[in-house]
């Protein structure tokens, strides 16, 4: 099973009793599954929107993870990325800053950064240069 990341939200008591109700009279197991439906259904109706983003970079929607030779096989190739992560992008311990910043160009993180924590601090910085 993917990693699984908590969100919470707040409700206002009309919503929370109208989906407790929902859940008592046997639509959904709980409150939970309740939420989780309505956004992937929600998501679902974006689906056009979602797609026109992936035009501009090399684009996952998923997990994307970097190790050190990776990195460096894109080095080797001349290349910088150009990359698009819906989901959860991975870069491990084994990375230097100095290499992560010859490999990535331009980076949009929509999810979870894993990585040593000045690395990290790179790439949000290079989304937030990509808002620009």
């Amino acid at each position: 099973m993917a990693d699984l990341e908590k969100v919470s939200i707040n409700l206002g008591p009309v919503d929370l009793g109208q989906i407790d109700l929902l859940v008592d009279q046997g639509y959904y197991t709980n409150r939970t599954d309740l939420i989780r439906i309505a956004i992937r259904n929600q998501l679902d109706s974006h689906a056009a929107d979602l797609k026109q983003f992936r035009e501009e970079y090399y684009y996952v929607m998923g997990i994307m993870d970097f190790d050190r030779e990776r990195l460096e096989d894109v080095l080797r190739n001349g290349a910088k990325l150009s990359i698009k992560v819906i989901g959860g992008l991975i870069v491990s311990k084994d990375v230097s800053l100095e290499l992560a910043q010859a490999a990535f160009g331009k980076v949009k993180i929509y999810g979870i950064i894993r990585a040593p924590e000045n690395i990290k601090k790179f790439l949000r910085q290079l989304h937030e240069e990509g808002k620009a």
